[in-house]
């Protein structure tokens, strides 16, 4: 295997003991490549035993650094554009602690689209939710990554007309739970804003609005949706809608009215898919009749908070990732 390094992977952890960072980290290792690759890891402080899980795989392969960050200097953005020049490899492949290979051609799947065109930027690779997910969120990311392309193939995406630009589109989609970008371009291109939240939806808007290629990749799949509670759910909504909102400039109120409607329509449509998912019992089924409407309540109250609150004031409490880190 030739020594130079075809891809790092870059993974940001914090409390990943019970967050499934042992389980993401074992599937890394089992990847099959015909290249040579490494791993970084920050670490921002966590108080379970993160650390000690990322020393013993890096202990056992040797091929794994581990950063110690503190939690005031990471940010999604910024954190990403500096594991960009830390890494050796060609290829900056993003993974988050509780995003699992599915298989053992991820990592190589995240690679190879770059081979097909120079100006593909960024590799999105496809997510599969747990089946522990609630339904709200389980059959939204099926249909988020349906529309982006089929499972077994590599879709390509531009942005097709000039009124779209600086816009979020279905071209523009991008998650760093699993991603992927040159790192020559990240440095001198194109980078990572220094944005604490929703830097993937800024990334892959710049480059398809400056004429580059996201591809993605729906053979490149991880397990992944996010493990919430329903007490946790609508300050998990108002993270991601309030920075959007923060990033984009553009504010969208959400009437109480709007709320409920909004919330009546995806919980009548859920029921349906409820009742025909082979993945759940009739016992399970009929819980999630009754208990999903109120994922859907949480996640309108989100929005609707999210950009009702004053843009640049303390929104601490309103917040999950800042009452999980503090």
């Amino acid at each position: 295997m030739d020594k130079h390094l075809k891809a790092t992977v870059f993974i940001p952890v914090y409390n990943g003991e019970n967050d499934h960072l042992e389980e993401t980290l074992t599937a890394l290792y089992q990847q099959e490549t015909d290249f040579s690759w490494d791993v970084i890891i920050t670490d921002s402080e966590s108080s379970d035993n993160s650390v000690a899980i990322i020393e013993r795989f890096a202990e056992q392969y040797g091929n794994l650094q581990l950063v110690k960050l503190p939690k005031k200097e990471y940010s999604h953005g910024g954190t990403r554009q500096k594991a960009a020049e830390w890494a050796k490899g060609d290829i900056v492949v993003y993974l988050t602690q509780d995003a699992v290979p599915a298989n053992n051609k991820w990592l190589a799947e995240m690679v190879a689209p770059f081979a097909l065109n120079e100006k593909i930027v960024a590799v999105l690779g496809r997510q599969e939710p747990r089946r522990t997910c609630f339904p709200a969120m389980k059959y939204d990311i099926n249909a988020v990554f349906h529309d982006q392309g089929v499972n077994d193939a590599i879709t390509l995406w531009t942005r097709d007309t000039p009124e779209q630009k600086g816009h979020y589109t279905e071209a523009s989609f991008y998650s760093d739970v699993c991603s992927a970008a040159p790192r020559e371009f990240l440095l001198h291109e194109i980078g990572y804003r220094n944005v604490p939240y929703s830097e993937d939806y800024e990334y892959g808007k710049d480059i398809v609005d400056a004429g580059y290629i996201k591809a993605y990749n729906g053979k490149a799949v991880v397990e992944h949706s996010n493990d919430v509670l329903l007490s946790e759910y609508k300050k998990r909504i108002f993270d991601e809608t309030y920075n959007v909102r923060v990033n984009s400039g553009s504010t969208n109120p959400v009437s109480i009215v709007s709320v409920w409607r909004n919330s009546l329509k995806a919980s009548i449509k859920d029921s349906s898919k409820i009742l025909h998912d082979k993945q759940y019992s009739w016992k399970r089924k009929l819980y999630w009749l009754v208990v999903n409407p109120l994922f859907h309540i949480e996640k309108w109250r989100g929005i609707r908070l999210a950009n009702r609150v004053e843009i640049g004031g303390d929104y601490t409490k309103y917040s999950l990732e800042k009452s999980r880190k503090g």
